[in-house]
């Protein structure tokens, strides 16, 4: 079926199906006024992916069925984005807001200006590029310079046109940028079904949303109730004017943009426009936590430039957190996913900041004795950018006689295991590995595709295997192949995807030791850090025997590394994990051939930056691994090579500040000794 010539019939009725599905998407995303039945609307997707699976050679990147997501991704590419997504700076009250136009008044002199204010939403800043008016390119601000391709990821949410409703001559070639973000509704009705369908429930809309853009099953992304608004347009080749009129372009072109912004004449205004929605905030479906304001025109703008950090022309007028009065009822220590004990405060239930709050984060030890929080305290809740609850004070007045300082447990509130808080560090920790409160985290993190790369084995998986209590810890996975039978006959499972999880286990038994020992996840040692230790240790032997001292004396680790790598291995249910995986056959020492070291790059130490032609930056590590040279995440004075790929970006101008060699591609492939 999939070779059949596609007769023009076929074809004009695959441009039609898209056309509408198109147009429907606009309406009901953008316009927020459907014309037809969800049933309808289906009908018609499910006619197009039918033609669409047909002919194969129909598909289009701007078709609306990608929708519906696609196969999994590996990874995420590193993008460098055209222009730097900046920060704003912040404020909080009207004299700093007053200062901020001050100095706009002063950098312009007399010249006249206006304001655009925005209303500043609590999501996350993406990056959309579209050539030729189709999308080509999604990606995430990430540190402002270089974020993640999650282009798939973007293309499954309706709001985000794949190609311009409306094209203007030279404005084919843009790059659009705004939020992501859940509304309050959709995330709690999501939370409540995971929590009915027994998966984990997410903290906030915010944090869902920026975990959800950073799954690698676009099909799973697809099914989140993502939304999108757009404020900022940068054309390739047109000089635009004004920043209010952007905003208009963007709502021609299929854009949604909130329709809350303003224009105002003078700062007074952007004061009452800040008052107005500091009152209105909890009418609104979604939330924000302040205001943006910018200066309209363009060509003033650029005149007014940007600090190193944020523009001139910009600043985000916050609003206040909310606070309230009430009586902590107990304090408890809840137990993260790397075994963090947090305390955590159990309130009389008060109304803030839009909901009902009964228990607030008193983050550690020191930050409870430094306010002398204590149970039976009348104390003050506030939500810290209008999100996660906290104690920020105590009513001393208010204290009852009788009331004694809190004291942290000295162990683990999960398994009984002592705890510990390391030197110059504020919280304690559980370093058992199979504390049931950090089993499935650590099967996650293990299972990482920079870790031991276990193919079919993400969270809902994991979630899966630890509900149905066939593992308690990362070295069951390795008795998996036991359970094969049971496996089968779960629901969603099949013969074939249980053999691809036996196999992806399997395979990762070959992985190096270095990889393995960042699996296991040891506290602060991260993919750079496990390198250092197996290139000085070779065996997981030597390293459980070495002392503080003898960690702490290699170059690139230091004294809480040292710590943290020391305890790790003190504690017996760890050793006992790293005896079963070493007969499991996992790798525990590091085989370095003789090819390796007379190879030139045993030994040196390299950074990758942009993105490679022949193999991926992961392939280029493992190669790099194996002939005895290590990869590091930035450039230091310890670098000795730096890989220049396409897109390269800060790292490279660091590497030419100081100094180091920079190699292409083909420069590197001579030292592996490829072609």
């Amino acid at each position: 079926m999939a070779s059949q010539k596609v007769s023009p019939a076929i074809q004009k009725r695959v441009d039609a199906l898209r056309e509408k599905l198109r147009e429907h998407d606009y309406r009901y995303y953008v316009l927020a006024r459907p014309s037809i039945s969800d049933e309808q609307y289906d009908k018609l997707m499910r006619e197009l992916l039918e033609l669409e699976q047909a002919y194969p050679s129909l598909a289009a990147p701007d078709s609306p069925s990608v929708r519906v997501g696609g196969e999994p991704t590996k990874e995420f590419p590193t993008v460098t984005h055209g222009a730097a997504m900046l920060s704003l700076s912040n404020t909080y009250n009207e004299e700093e807001v007053l200062d901020f136009d001050r100095r706009v008044k002063s950098l312009l002199g007399k010249e006249p200006y206006r304001y655009v204010c925005e209303l500043k939403f609590d999501g996350v800043a993406i990056s959309l590029v579209y050539e030729k008016g189709v999308l080509a390119r999604g990606a995430t601000r990430g540190d402002g310079t270089q974020g993640d391709d999650v282009t798939q990821n973007l293309k499954t949410i309706r709001s985000i046109p794949l190609r311009l409703v409306k094209e203007k001559k030279g404005l084919e070639d843009i790059e659009v940028r705004g939020e992501v973000f859940m509304e309050r509704g959709e995330f709690q009705k999501m939370n409540e079904e995971r929590e009915l369908a027994g998966e984990k429930v997410f903290i906030n809309p915010r944090n869902s949303a920026a975990g959800t853009l950073k799954l690698q099953d676009s099909k799973v992304v697809a099914q989140r109730p993502l939304k999108f608004f757009s404020y900022y347009l940068r054309p390739e080749k047109v000089k635009l004017t004004s920043h209010y009129e952007n905003l208009k372009l963007l709502k021609e072109f299929g854009f949604p943009v909130n329709e809350h912004a303003r224009l105002c004449k003078n700062i007074d205004e952007v004061i009452e426009y800040w008052k107005e929605w500091e009152e209105r905030r909890e009418d609104l479906p979604y939330d924000i936590d302040g205001v943006v304001v910018k200066v309209d025109s363009l060509r003033q703008q650029d005149r007014l430039g940007a600090t190193a950090k944020s523009p001139r022309w910009a600043i985000a007028f916050k609003f206040t957190a909310r606070k309230k009065e009430t009586v902590l009822k107990d304090i408890v220590v809840q137990v993260g996913r790397i075994g963090t004990i947090t305390p955590v405060a159990e309130l009389e239930p008060v109304f803030v900041g839009g909901s009902t709050v009964s228990r607030a984060t008193l983050h550690n030890e020191d930050y409870i004795k430094e306010l002398d929080i204590r149970i039976g305290d009348t104390v003050v809740v506030e939500k810290g950018g209008d999100v996660i609850p906290k104690v920020s004070a105590v009513v001393k007045d208010k204290r009852k006689s009788g009331t004694k300082p809190f004291q942290m447990p000295r162990t683990c509130p999960e398994c009984g295991s002592k705890i510990s808080r390391p030197d110059e560090e504020a919280n304690y920790y559980c370093n058992n590995t199979e504390c049931p409160a950090q089993v499935k985290a650590r099967i996650e993190h293990f299972a990482h595709r920079g870790a031991m790369d276990i193919e079919g084995l993400g969270e809902a998986v994991v979630e899966q295997l630890v509900g149905l209590k066939f593992v308690y810890n990362y070295a069951d996975l390795y008795d998996l192949q036991k359970k094969k039978s049971k496996l089968e006959g779960l629901e969603r499972w099949g013969e074939k995807s249980v053999q691809n999880l036996l196999d992806g286990i399997e395979e990762s038994k070959k992985k190096p030791f270095a990889r393995v020992l960042f699996a296991i996840g040891i506290r602060h040692v991260g993919a750079g850090v496990a390198q250092l230790l197996v290139r000085h240790f070779l065996s997981i032997d030597k390293l459980m025997k070495a002392s503080k001292e003898d960690i702490d004396d290699i170059p690139g680790v230091g004294p809480q590394i040292a710590e943290s790598v020391a305890e790790f291995f003190e504690d017996k249910h760890n050793r006992a994990i790293v005896e079963r995986l070493r007969k499991a056959g996992v790798q525990m020492e590091e085989k370095i051939s003789k090819a390796a070291k007379s190879s030139p790059v045993f030994g040196k130490s390299f950074v990758l930056t942009g993105g490679l032609e022949t193999m991926t930056r992961e392939e280029a590590k493992e190669q790099i691994l194996a002939l005895g040279g290590s990869v590091g995440s930035g450039v230091s004075k310890t670098t000795d090579y730096v890989i220049v790929g396409e897109g390269a970006g800060s790292k490279l101008d660091k590497a030419k500040k100081l100094g180091i060699k920079m190699i292409d591609e083909k420069e590197f492939k001579k030292l592996l000794g490829t072609k």
